[in-house]
């Protein structure tokens, strides 16, 4: 950067561009550790590959100047001091953990883009008013542990730490006997940590910004989330001799509530009802099915819809359950509030695309992030970008450099809003 352009960028903050480039390359060499044969990501929390993950970002934010702080949770807060270091730090982040088919952008892009920031304010030389920190929690995903969003969530006082430190994975090994063993047991209490405000950088893992030609989404909050285990009890026949009008034939009611979950979520504009898991028992090709658990996942934009939601597959259930006379069991797993954001962090953010002359929208994200926790406790913001054919989750998962760098660009102006530039 030039000395012309330099004066120009300090005296005139919209000017300041983030390092494009430099972003894209620390988000290709942090997917290089757990990267998979179709070219995603496997890095589950707390694995050992978790832990070489951390170790990178970590090594890059001691690089670009930061000081380190661990909580007990394993949440990674890494801080530029500001003019006024009594002011509470401007917080930007996300998480480094993915899921087991994963892709190289979610989580990770919010994490990278703040570190970005931090990189090009060095550049400049540009010192804030208020502290700014980058963060990136502890298993947010949810893939090896449950709860998701664990160590935003741990902060938020939500889950004790304890109880989480007990939760174990399909192999028996606990998050606090992982935490240890990769060495990210840190020393402060969750939740003893300032915060000024918090923003997330995220690609939308959907296909709505794409489809609109729109480079920033504004993101007004998340949707409320429940999640049920749904049990069908019927009995196992042969498949030839039985009458149909004989069976007790779990699957066949189980599809029944399947379909029910669908045509519910449908009632309401932004209704979501998925059915993601199923296991069938006895399973086999001649029998009739006598026992079917499912999952069940329903989203809405509010509680209130969410609980109408719960009522009517409530309803539907229990007539279905005494017109086929088969036991119907009905087992809420989780429940996410749903989440809305700070109105001047939406400005804050509509703001900064319009400055930097990207089309926008406002919307409403249909995942849980860690956002939602943190904004419970401070004035929180999420950004979204477009990704390729609205795909995550996946080792397909893109997002374009134009957008990456796009969406780093305003993460940039919001902090500066919010940090301010000491005078």
């Amino acid at each position: 950067m030039t000395t012309e352009v330099l004066v120009k960028s300090v005296s005139d903050p919209t000017c300041l561009r983030i390092n494009g480039e430099r972003l894209w390359g620390s988000l290709m060499q942090l997917a290089t550790i757990g990267a998979t044969a179709k070219g995603g990501c496997c890095r589950l929390a707390l694995t050992d590959l978790d832990r070489l993950g951390r170790d990178l970002v970590i090594k890059w934010a001691t690089e670009a100047g930061l000081t380190v702080t661990i909580d007990k949770i394993g949440n990674v807060f890494m801080r530029r001091e500001g003019r006024n270091p009594s002011l509470p730090p401007i917080m930007s982040g996300s998480h480094i953990d993915t899921q087991p088919t994963g892709g190289k952008y979610d989580g990770n892009y919010g994490v990278l883009a703040a570190l970005e920031v931090i990189r090009t304010l060095n550049d400049l030389d540009i010192v804030t008013e208020a502290p700014l920190e980058v963060v990136f929690w502890t298993n947010e995903e949810g893939s090896r542990f449950v709860p998701v969003m664990m160590g935003s969530g741990v902060f938020a006082g939500v889950f004790p730490l304890e109880d989480i430190y007990a939760v174990c994975d399909s192999e028996g090994k606990s998050v606090g006997s992982e935490l240890e063993k990769i060495g990210y047991i840190g020393t402060e209490t969750p939740g003893d940590h300032p915060v000024g405000a918090y923003f997330e950088a995220h690609i939308e893992q959907g296909p709505i910004l794409e489809d609109e030609e729109k480079v920033i989404g504004v993101v007004q909050g998340v949707l409320g989330i429940r999640w049920y285990d749904c049990k069908v009890t019927g009995q196992e026949s042969h498949a030839g001799p039985t009458p149909m009008s004989l069976r007790k034939d779990a699957l066949q009611t189980a599809t029944q509530i399947m379909q029910q979950v669908i045509t519910i979520a449908g009632q309401t504009p932004e209704g979501r009802g998925t059915v993601g898991s199923v296991q069938v028992y006895p399973n086999s090709r001649n029998v009739v099915p006598g026992e079917v658990t499912f999952s069940i996942d329903i989203r809405n934009t509010s509680d209130a819809l969410v609980t109408d939601m719960d009522s009517a597959l409530r309803e539907y259930i229990a007539t279905l359950s005494e017109q086929s006379g088969l036991q119907i069991e009905l087992t809420e797993v989780s429940h996410y509030p749903a989440a809305s954001f700070d109105s001047d962090c939406q400005a804050a953010i509509s703001k900064a695309a319009v400055t930097l002359n990207y089309p926008q929208r406002e919307i409403v994200s249909g995942a849980g992030h860690d956002a939602v926790y943190m904004s419970y406790l401070v004035p929180t913001g999420m950004i979204f970008i477009p990704c390729k054919d609205g795909i995550s989750h996946n080792e397909a998962e893109y997002a374009a450099p134009e957008h990456v760098t796009a969406g780093a660009n305003v993460l940039l102006q919001v902090i500066l809003q919010y940090a301010g530039i000491a005078g």
